[in-house]
């Protein structure tokens, strides 16, 4: 186990069990917000009038996420197991979880979401990418996960939802996103 994971894991997680407010908060991003990002994602989705742009939205992250969690970090999943904290310490987590805990499925998800809305439109992307670092450091809260667990998924997430938009859109800057600085 690195000395990494180790250190950080504690410093987050012992602050469990001492105030019911940041348990349910720490559950509630850590078990429901990623039901609320998706939402949001259909909510982006439908706020466009061009059904064209709607579908190719939806297909980017489709490919992006089944790529990242539906793929690689199966695929790793099923060469390589790492003990999530609660089997390595041996302690009940706030919320139920099973199976390897390298990398994070849900970061993965989530990173590779937050990309392809980076790539669309950059306030919300990264909005979304916010959302994701508090739902990893919440995963880690709970002690589901390790430190490095949701550093891997997101670099997972984010390199599938980059060679997802660079092989659909192959030598061209697809409309990319607004960016919030001024333009010339």
């Amino acid at each position: 186990m690195s000395t990494f994971n180790i250190v950080v894991f504690t410093w987050i997680h012992r602050l469990v069990g001492r105030n019911i407010f940041l348990d349910g908060t720490g559950i509630f991003l850590a078990e429901w917000l990623p039901y609320f990002l998706v939402i949001g994602f259909f909510i982006f989705i439908f706020s466009k009038k061009d059904v064209r742009e709607r579908f190719a939205l939806f297909a980017e992250a489709t490919l992006a996420i089944i790529l990242s969690r539906g793929i690689i970090t199966t695929a790793i999943h099923f060469f390589y197991y790492h003990p999530r904290p609660f089997d390595f310490y041996g302690f009940a987590p706030l919320i139920s979880e099973s199976g390897s805990s390298f990398p994070s499925g849900h970061a993965a998800w989530f990173f590779a979401l937050a990309m392809m809305l980076w790539y669309a439109d950059r306030k919300w992307g990264w909005w979304y990418f916010g959302a994701a670092i508090v739902m990893g450091i919440a995963r880690i809260y709970v002690g589901v996960h390790w430190p490095l667990d949701i550093i891997g998924g997101a670099v997972i997430g984010i390199g599938s939802a980059i060679a997802v938009h660079f092989l659909l859109y192959p030598g061209t800057q697809r409309k990319t996103a607004k960016s919030t600085s001024a333009q010339p």
